[in-house]
């Protein structure tokens, strides 16, 4: 990663994710075989421009079906995923994360999540328990199928790239429109407002994705190393942290996104990214 531009990255990941340029022009969403596929970061099924699909709204789709079965591919997607790179995917390919990051870049007085605000991050874990896996499972119509609760009720993403595509496209939507559709613009709304003023404040406290791929942060094998031998604990890292994780006391933090600045900031170079299977010595950066 270290000769990788981390913009850049996110700015491909997004147009790869969403790379149905004709969606956009006629108004139809892509259903050939890539939509079978998953992307590894959030990114909403019903986009204009969507190749593949939404783990987390696929996971809802098959928890909700009527045969109330248990996709092995997208649990084995997500297992595979988080175990390699863990956070990584939130910092480097999820399109509503650079989304996020965009709105942050414009100049206002930024915030950070400090004492007891800090604990909103444990919400996310709620979110997947109760939003993404027991509600579409238990809270079912009179055919027995569930609904995408997160989805359908949370995802300020899908109002984004999804609602608002389809309103403006379809004259009937828009007359149709009634309250969910409010409310899912109020939460996108103050999605937006929060983005500016905190670094990813979806992430860090709504996203079930993130809160997926966070539990298998310490143990991914891409991960932080830090030299003990080098580390002064001058709280450089900390300072630069913008998910405000004390690297230099638990660099593979389930918050970290991976994005590198603790690693460029260091003056004494003693923090560095690895493959553990590697085994790398030899510190490197990323950007």
């Amino acid at each position: 990663m270290a000769s990788l531009n981390r913009r850049w990255v996110q700015i491909i990941a997004a147009i790869g994710s969403n790379g149905y340029w004709p969606g956009f022009r006629d108004g139809a969403i892509y259903q050939g075989n890539l939509k079978k596929v998953c992307v590894p970061g959030l990114n909403c099924y019903s986009c204009p421009g969507a190749l593949g699909s939404c783990p987390i709204g696929s996971l809802q789709a098959v928890i909700g079906s009527i045969n109330y079965t248990v996709s092995f591919y997208i649990i084995g997607f997500l297992t595979l995923t988080g175990s390699i790179m863990g956070r990584l995917v939130c910092g480097w390919l999820c399109p509503f994360g650079l989304i996020q990051e965009l709105f942050y870049k414009i100049p206002t007085p930024k915030m950070r999540l400090k004492g007891l605000a800090a604990n909103l991050k444990y919400l996310k874990y709620v979110i997947l328990a109760v939003f993404v896996l027991i509600l579409p499972a238990l809270w079912v119509n009179s055919a027995g199928m569930g609904a995408p609760a997160f989805c359908k009720y949370i995802c300020p993403a899908g109002t984004l790239e999804g609602g608002i595509p389809w309103v403006l496209f379809n004259a009937s939507l828009r007359s149709a429109a009634g309250f969910l559709f409010v409310w899912k613009m109020v939460l996108l709304v103050l999605t937006v407002t929060f983005s500016i003023l905190i670094f990813r404040p979806f992430c860090r406290v709504i996203c079930p994705l993130g809160a997926v791929y966070a539990l298998f942060a310490p143990v991914s094998l891409y991960r932080y190393q830090i030299d003990e031998h080098r580390c002064t604990r001058c709280g450089t890292c900390v300072k630069t942290c913008k998910m405000d994780v004390v690297a230099f006391e638990k660099p593979n933090d389930p918050e970290c996104i991976r994005c590198g600045d603790c690693i460029k900031s260091c003056p004494h170079g003693a923090l560095r990214s690895e493959f553990f299977i590697l085994n790398n010595s030899a510190p490197t950066t990323d950007d």
